[in-house]
């Protein structure tokens, strides 16, 4: 069993959480807690061996806990993904091919790109591609509409190049997972590998959050730099990035579908 809970912070909830546990005749193979002195707020996720009620756990858990607390059992473990893309291949290409042998996590439900360049790679795996053109009327309005039908746990923006309203975000809080082109805060606008080497860069990286109405300024899933030096031109900086893009993408969809990351407020906590 996985239980994930989150609440304020009080003391004992670690002692009440594992006698609880033990009494239900779960025994506790992983334990990872942490608490956040300055929000006063205490995350825990569990392992456990052997089964029980889950809705009497919970049950249980819950009178023990603040109020507002909040408590997941056993989350879905194969999760359902949409892929949003525009143009670039390497992140769709690393997720299709990690579906494709079912070491994903997820179920890549289907792709959908406001350019048709990628539509040829999802049909050679077997994936549906609904093109829908960004000049075209309503366009975030019908992206939306399948998304709905499609129901996902998460949607990944895998190098789509688009900008979304605070009001398609709002519709899917936490639910949406961007690869960023720097180690945020970093170089902002068109061709940023350009702007890096010309301001002679010696570590470039790569950002994945979660999506909200603030452009690139949501919770933090998963960060990570590798160093160049003088020696790289701005197309060596390009390739350096798609591989450090894919790598760091993959890492937060690993933590997001293993139900490893906790959000509150605009920060995360993840146990890796």
């Amino acid at each position: 069993m996985i239980i994930l809970i989150q609440s304020k912070d009080q003391i004992g909830l670690v002692a009440v959480i594992s006698g609880i546990l033990a009494k239900a005749g779960l025994n506790i193979v992983s334990l990872r807690e942490h608490v956040d002195k300055v929000e006063n707020r205490f995350f825990m996720r569990i392992e456990a061996e052997n089964e029980t009620d889950p809705l009497q756990l919970e049950a249980a858990i819950r009178q023990v806990l603040p109020e507002k607390a909040l408590i997941t059992i056993n989350p879905k473990q194969e999760k359902k993904i949409v892929l949003l893309v525009t143009k670039e291949y390497h992140c769709l290409g690393d997720i299709l091919i990690r579906n494709y042998f079912s070491t994903l996590g997820a179920e890549v439900q289907t792709v959908i790109g406001n350019h048709t360049t990628l539509e040829d790679v999802c049909k050679r795996f077997g994936i549906p591609f609904v093109y829908i053109s960004h000049e075209e009327e309503q366009f975030e309005a019908k992206i939306m509409e399948h998304i709905v039908a499609l129901d996902p746990d998460y949607i990944v923006l895998a190098k789509f190049m688009r900008i979304l309203s605070p009001a398609f975000v709002a519709k899917f809080p936490a639910r949406i997972i961007n690869i960023h082109h720097s180690f945020l805060p970093a170089f902002a606008g068109a061709q940023p590998y350009k702007q890096a080497f010309e301001r002679g860069v010696k570590l470039i990286g790569a950002t994945s959050h979660f999506v909200t109405d603030q452009l690139d300024e949501g919770p933090i899933i998963a960060q990570q730099v590798i160093p160049v030096n003088h020696s790289f031109t701005a197309t060596d900086m390009v390739k350096a990035g798609k591989d450090i893009e894919v790598s760091v993408l993959a890492k937060a969809l690993r933590l997001v579908l293993n139900d490893r990351v906790f959000v509150y407020r605009n920060k995360t906590v993840v146990f890796e």
